[in-house]
């Protein structure tokens, strides 16, 4: 297995492994070059009006290589069951461009996006709906499409200029899986798309699947089906690969930690000829470790697993914690733990020096954080790089953030700013 030659963050954008690179890098390492961004200038980028525009971005953003930046929104669009949104740097501001809104089941095309967008082989923008896609026994909302998204073919004659969107997997709310949530989907280097849903399978507690294209369509196979027992339950973040091929995720729920009901999982699934093997790299107690994690994993260079919990933690706000492989077992290790009352819902990034970059959508008495852990010769350095305040900055930041090659940092804010449908905003040095 193959990686990418430059990476993405899991929750907000991924891109296609190529050839060359470890393939847990792809997802995990931001090898930007320079510094770790010191924050000093907050800016807000977009405020969302709540219409034709969008509203309450629930992922991060992707930038593409003119440095534009590009996201969905769970709400807002055309008739407001979410949008995917284009901004575009003009003079010294962005104009957002809204390049598709969903319609749900009027056109099965999905809703509520609260994934963020991948870059595929083709070019193309990857992505998927928690809801919507009209294939659903379980819901008239239908369960969560996996679709694809490009340029229309035809010249933009008009100010605004729609993109070309078309669902490649409608979940049917079985055996095959249902609602997506935040998990942003993969590729591999044959070309083959991986991603996580949090409900439906064999069990009923969500699945790892694969679609691979075939004679201008795609088929889809369920990797694993979880049990809801020591093996985990409802993954709502993504997953990454290892240059074995091997996948790695966690789990919101299960693994009988927190007195048998079960505060998540960290699990390993390995390829074998006769399908896929889960393996439990680490149960959650729901104390000082953490627990409940809706953000999925990033990796170093040495294969170390780096992520969050939700809940728990020294500080009640969640954790951030290591697993550093050895000798064939794992061992677990807590970084630090957040103050507040949520922490992280999507992954952490890692820069080229090796520092870690999230968001937490509450922290303490703020309405969430930009933050930033640094290793420093007694342990990790934690700094909060902007604290929200439900003011025109926004507030509860749910996605993942995106470094840039100049140590700038954006992201995006679910809720509040000026017209309480959130923001897009940018850190600088």
């Amino acid at each position: 297995m193959t990686t990418a030659d430059q990476p993405w963050p899991v929750c907000c954008a991924t891109r296609v492994r190529q050839a060359g690179k470890t393939a847990i890098l792809l997802i995990a390492l931001i090898s930007f070059a320079g510094a770790a961004a010191q924050a000093q200038t907050f800016t807000v980028l977009h405020t969302f009006r709540g219409g034709v525009d969008g509203a309450s971005p629930a992922s991060g953003v992707t930038m593409d290589r003119s440095g534009r930046l590009y996201g969905t929104t769970q709400y807002g669009g055309s008739i407001y069951l979410g949008s995917v949104y284009q901004l575009t740097r003009k003079g010294s501001g962005w104009v957002n461009n809204p390049i598709y809104g969903f319609n749900g089941n009027a056109t099965n095309d999905g809703a509520y996006p609260l994934s963020g967008l991948t870059v595929g082989p083709d070019g193309s923008f990857y992505g998927t709906t928690r809801e919507g896609g009209g294939g659903c026994a379980q819901s008239n909302h239908g369960c969560g499409t996996v679709y694809r998204l490009r340029p229309s073919a035809a010249a933009c004659k008009t100010a605004l200029c729609p993109w070309t969107e078309t669902v490649i997997y409608r979940f049917l709310g079985g055996s095959d899986g249902a609602n997506p949530q935040y998990a942003n989907v993969v590729f591999d280097a044959a070309g083959n798309l991986y991603g996580t849903t949090s409900s439906g399978g064999a069990s009923g507690f969500g699945t790892v699947y694969e679609l691979t294209p075939s004679n201008g369509g795609w088929t889809e196979s369920v990797l694993y089906s979880f049990a809801g027992g020591s093996d985990g339950s409802q993954p709502w973040g993504g997953a990454i690969f290892d240059k074995a091929g091997n996948l790695y995720g966690t789990t919101y729920e299960g693994g009988g930690g927190c007195n048998g009901f079960g505060c998540g999982t960290v699990f390993e699934l390995t390829p074998s000829g006769s399908g896929w093997t889960e393996s439990l790299l680490y149960s959650f107690q729901g104390g000082s470790d953490g627990g409940n994690s809706f953000a999925g994993l990033v990796a170093d260079q040495s294969g170390n697993l780096y992520g969050a919990t939700a809940f728990g933690g020294s500080g009640g706000g969640g954790a951030v914690f290591e697993l550093s492989p050895s000798n064939g077992s794992w061992t677990f290790t807590v970084l630090y733990g957040l103050d507040g009352e949520e922490g992280p819902n999507c992954s952490l990034i890692i820069d080229a020096a090796g520092n870690l970059y999230g968001t937490a959508s509450q922290d303490g008495g703020s309405p969430g954080v930009a933050f930033r852990l640094s290793l420093g010769g007694s342990g990790w350095i934690y700094t909060a790089l902007h604290n929200f305040s439900t003011g025109y900055d926004g507030g509860i930041p749910l996605g993942s953030p995106l470094l840039d090659a100049s140590g700038n940092l954006y992201g995006t804010a679910y809720d509040y700013g000026a017209d309480a449908a959130g923001t897009v905003w940018e850190i600088t040095p």
